[in-house]
């Protein structure tokens, strides 16, 4: 077995009380065999780590005394492979049960040269810990010798006589208790070794209680649930983000013509937009802007040059398009910006026009559009006259 090792650091988050050190248990020496995964639960995929690796991470944030792990006998490497390069970490082979794995982990913790003030004993099988919780269980212990996180019981309850309904209770009185437990050491070591109980308490808090201490109970959060069965090891979604942004670049040549398109405005002009659509390199730009917003492509994916049905087409349909996409993943546009970028046309007499048909396209007010225009000052392509380039920005919002 490994040494323990004292890893406290500045750059964590500290609940430790001045002048106290708080260690952790996380017990994780059962076969988790229920949730059919042909592997211990506890050495299952999770995110980006494992079950286990994610416990240590996320218990670690919440103390910066020792940790340590108890483990079935022979799994120090599938548990070290588990949790990667976590630093410093002992393991203790468990017992037959959870009550016998805890002692061993107790009295590893006691063997230290210093042994802990107060410990935090952890199921591996809830590796999501908030650190508010944590917060709560320690601030509960200067009053209490042990606290435990719980939550409320919302169901109907009744007792049950094997298939048969029986009298009511009093859900009121009831509550779901989750981990990690939070004790004074040397109470809840003292507890452990004066059980004389069946082999399996329920958990530790029943153990110290039956030792005549009073156990607290604290808000508990239900990204504490217990990883149970295979559809339990799917991490939730993120949030959606309320805002999403995206931005379009686009390019077109110049050749000879007597009109040409920008922002679905035409625009009369001894020269036109060469393309496979009508070339709206405006339109282009801003249908680009919304689809990287919501991660779908560009618009090429969605309306590729080499289709003969989108020769000629009006770009309008390839901005409604996005928008509608947007719209399908839960967005709306709260605002853009369009630069056009060309010596010539002249953009200023054009732009309330551009503006006004732009919101109309996109079914927002003309207040969130912006349409600007600069030059190159005659460099480069559309400094030469040789073509006109657009950019654009788009702030998506989630919709209500």
């Amino acid at each position: 077995m490994a040494d323990m090792v004292d890893r406290s650091g500045a750059d964590r988050n500290d609940t430790d009380r001045q002048g106290e050190t708080i260690a952790g248990i996380i017990v994780a020496a059962g076969s988790g065999s229920r949730a059919g995964l042909g592997t211990p639960k506890q050495y299952a995929p999770y995110g980006r780590t494992t079950v286990l690796g994610h416990a240590v991470a996320m218990l670690r944030k919440a103390i910066s005394g020792p940790i340590l792990i108890v483990i079935p006998p022979g799994d120090e490497d599938a548990a070290r492979g588990a949790i990667g390069d976590s630093g410093a970490i002992s393991f203790v082979f468990g017992g037959a049960t959870r009550q016998g794995s805890v002692r061993a982990g107790l009295e590893a913790l006691a063997a230290l040269p210093s042994p802990p003030t107060s410990v935090l004993i952890h199921d591996a099988a809830r590796p999501d810990l908030p650190g508010c919780v944590a917060e709560r269980l320690i601030a509960a212990l200067r009053e209490r010798s042990g606290a435990i996180p719980v939550l409320p019981v919302v169901d109907s309850m009744v007792e049950a006589s094997g298939s048969i309904m029986g009298a009511p209770a009093r859900r009121e009185e009831l509550r779901r208790v989750q981990t990690p437990q939070a004790f004074r050491f040397g109470d809840i070591l003292a507890a452990h070794r004066a059980w004389e109980g069946p082999p399996s308490a329920g958990d530790d808090a029943q153990v110290l209680r039956k030792a005549g201490h009073e156990v607290a109970l604290v808000d508990g959060d239900a990204r504490l649930a217990k990883l149970t069965f295979k559809e339990d090891f799917a991490m939730p979604p993120s949030p959606v983000p309320a805002f999403r942004t995206g931005s379009g670049y686009d390019v077109h040549r110049l050749e000879p013509g007597d009109h040409l398109w920008l922002c679905g405005v035409r625009i009369e002009h001894d020269r036109t937009l060469a393309g496979h659509s009508d070339a709206d390199v405006a339109l282009h730009a801003l249908t680009d802007a919304i689809l990287g917003a919501v991660a779908i492509g560009d618009i090429g994916d969605h309306f590729p040059p080499s289709d003969p049905q989108w020769k000629g087409a009006a770009s309008h349909i390839f901005l409604t398009h996005a928008v509608r996409l947007a719209e399908e993943n839960g967005y709306r546009l709260a605002n853009c910006d369009l630069t056009i970028i060309c010596e010539a046309p002249k953009v200023g007499p054009h732009r309330m026009a551009m503006r006004e048909r732009l919101a109309e396209l996109l079914a927002v007010d003309i207040s969130v559009i912006s349409v600007k225009a600069t030059t190159t000052e005659r460099l480069g392509f559309t400094g030469r006259g040789e073509g006109i380039a657009a950019q654009a920005q788009v702030l998506l919002m989630k919709a209500a």
